[in-house]
């Protein structure tokens, strides 16, 4: 009896997953189904959903339209770069948090944590008018530099979070053994944590590569990422919605792809100290 009723909430709680799933799921596959249609299948009513005549007018016309690659190449550097500078920041960082911890420590957890819950809107303009001084404006570097620096609070307690869940007792055997600090980070503590640090790297790489407010807001065409290339189809003639479902399928594409082959990865990271 016991058995059944186990059984049957692990049937219900599946049929829920899968639900939320596929809640989630559905904006996404909506747009890319969006994308095949005519501009007058897009907006339609009632909506068609997968009876109507498949096109790939729209990807063809963003070809022709924009840089696809440049864009591209753009959001793998901006993305990648501030979150390989900012992994390697925060992991000192978060090393001396978690091992070195002073009366403080906390409080400026929460102070870092704090600054996201900061309107961007609220610094743009001091932050605009440094880029025009430092000759920033519209480049790779400062967008590496500005979205670093948006993520590093998240980095820092996500990395501080995992190397809490390894025995400091290792550590000081390492340092009896005469590791110095630098050889204790690198050869003893990151290959521990590799799970965690790995999960971090990924996350962020996703939040730096979907940023959208200072990446339109900084850039205008030599660093505009692929977010700028999604609102380029948003013009005062009004809205072309296969176009732009289109041109969001191809810049969604490489990180659902990243997702997907990296997933067991995340959710091992993510759970990383969980079970004892």
């Amino acid at each position: 009896m016991a058995c059944a009723v186990t059984n049957q909430r692990k049937a219900v709680n599946t049929l829920i997953a899968w639900a939320v799933g596929l809640l989630i799921f559905f904006p996404i596959l909506w747009t890319i189904l969006t994308s095949f249609k005519t501009e007058a299948q897009a907006i339609s009513d009632p909506p068609v959903f997968l009876f109507f005549d498949w096109t790939l007018e729209n990807y063809a016309v963003v070809q022709e339209r924009s840089d696809y690659l440049r864009y591209l190449i753009n959001s793998v550097i901006i993305a990648g770069g501030s979150t390989i500078l900012g992994t390697l920041i925060a992991i000192p960082a978060a090393w001396s948090m978690a091992f070195v911890p002073s009366k403080r420590t906390k409080d400026i957890l929460l102070w870092m944590l704090s600054t996201k819950m900061l309107p961007a809107v609220g610094v743009l303009y001091p932050i605009y008018l440094l880029f025009i001084q430092l000759g920033l404006l519209d480049s790779r570097f400062g967008m590496v530099i500005v979205l670093m620096l948006i993520n590093l609070p998240i980095i820092v307690w996500m990395l501080y979070t995992y190397f809490r869940e390894i025995p400091g007792e290792i550590l000081e055997a390492a340092r009896m053994d005469g590791a110095n600090l630098r050889n204790e980070i690198l050869y003893v503590l990151t290959p521990m944590a590799v799970p965690g640090i790995a999960s971090t790297i990924l996350l962020n790489f996703i939040l730096a590569w979907n940023e959208a407010f200072w990446t339109l807001n900084l850039t205008a065409a030599q660093a505009a990422p692929l977010t700028a290339f999604i609102a380029s189809y948003s013009s005062p003639e009004g809205l072309f919605y296969a176009k732009l479902s289109a041109a969001s399928t191809m810049a969604i594409a490489p990180i659902l792809i990243l997702g997907w082959f990296s997933q067991k990865q995340l959710v091992r990271g993510l759970t990383f100290g969980a079970v004892k």
